[in-house]
């Protein structure tokens, strides 16, 4: 097992990686500070995992002061449906109402196990229920893994905007069970090697190298491979939230390929593709306008996409969601001000930068290319 830290003061949290977390209460134990646990799953990763998870939890013994005794945790759980489409403010209500129901305090804990959605479900409730209690991330798929269970972003989607709804609320603690990857379908693995990939461009180009020689063993989901990628992700993405929680700056980064791909998913209606799967084809439209833009060369661009293809993502946006709807889509986007939509651009393989100061004819023609052709993937490995 490996341990890293997101050093925010008094906010500060573990990051638990490693095979068979799952089964040992102590990262748990140690970041729980009230006896009430509500676990917010949903319908693919319950049936799997949630059992386990209770069991684990019902060897905890909580420590109660008032009454120098210890006592067994009082645990429930909640099963939402699974899918990006369910990422909605309606879909908040059952947690909130299961929390009401069994009188949950402040002092109580909300476990979310699952991926992204979850997470981000999970996290907007304990945000928002009796003003912010507790919350411990346990994401179950890649993309969960090496991004949105790191940094304190939680929301659901509007249908006009992807996330345009919620808080930054940190959690206690995230505790990564490699071991659930062995259940996860291929879509949603390659889905995760987008935001891995994404991690190289944006910051490290000697891990960009390193995915190169080292994509097919991720793809046969080689374990010392993931572990390294899994790593290495977190650490750049815990290192960028130290630096700039509340996305003032340097965090914005990382949303390269976001503004386009949340473009897309909202276009063609959440869940037809992947998040993962439109950041991917988003962060080859900021490489192709980069290169338009004399910021990146050829070279570069090709490398992007030939690993893009070798994880076994799509490089091409719906060929329906046309240029006009993509512009007014990206200009519902967080990062938009004033009306200018700002871009993170890859400047090398390793570096990036945010503006919004660009040639709109050059966006206009990336705009053109990338929704031409039918979208495509490429042979994994």
């Amino acid at each position: 097992m490996e341990q890293l830290e997101v050093d925010l003061g008094e906010r500060s949290y573990p990051i638990h990686i490693g095979p068979g977390l799952l089964a040992e209460p102590s990262h748990f134990e140690q970041a729980l500070r009230g006896r009430q646990v509500l676990i917010v799953t949903n319908s693919t990763v319950g049936p799997l995992y949630c059992e386990q998870l209770e069991a684990t939890l019902a060897q905890v013994t909580f420590f109660n002061r008032a009454r120098q005794e210890g006592e067994a945790l009082e645990v429930d759980a909640v099963e939402l449906p699974d899918g990006e489409a369910y990422k909605t403010v309606d879909h908040l209500d059952p947690i909130f109402t299961r929390l009401l129901e069994r009188g949950f305090d402040r002092s109580a804990t909300i476990v979310a196990l699952g991926g992204g959605v979850v997470g981000d479900m999970a996290g907007f409730a304990a945000a928002c229920y009796q003003r912010g209690i507790d919350f411990i991330q346990v994401p179950t798929t890649l993309l969960a893994q090496v991004d949105s269970s790191v940094g304190g972003k939680t929301g659901v989607n509007h249908r006009l905007g992807k996330n345009m709804i919620g808080a930054f609320h940190q959690p206690q603690a995230v505790v990564i069970d490699t071991d659930t990857l062995a259940t996860l379908d291929e879509r949603q693995f390659a889905a995760g090697l987008a935001e891995v990939i994404k991690y190289g461009v944006i910051g490290d180009a000697d891990f960009f190298a390193w995915l190169e020689e080292y994509m097919g063993a991720l793809v046969a989901r080689e374990p010392a491979a993931l572990a390294t990628a899994i790593r290495r992700s977190c650490e750049a993405k815990a290192a960028i939230v130290a630096a700039d929680e509340r996305e003032g700056g340097q965090r914005a980064l990382l949303n390269l390929g976001h503004t386009f791909g949340h473009a897309i998913e909202t276009g063609i209606g959440y869940g037809r593709w992947l998040h993962g799967e439109a950041v991917a084809t988003g962060t080859l439209m900021a490489a192709d306008l980069a290169r338009r833009l004399g910021e990146l060369s050829d070279d570069e661009v090709h490398r992007i996409e030939a690993l893009t293809v070798r994880a076994g993502l799509p490089t091409r946006a719906p060929a329906d969601l046309s240029r006009e709807r993509f512009l007014e889509l990206m200009r519902v986007d967080k990062k938009a001000q004033g009306g200018k939509i700002r871009l993170v651009l890859p400047t090398t393989i390793g570096n990036a930068m945010v503006t919004a100061e660009y040639d709109p004819d050059a966006l206009a023609a990336t705009l053109d290319e990338h929704h031409a052709l039918p979208a495509r993937r490429g042979p994994r490995g």
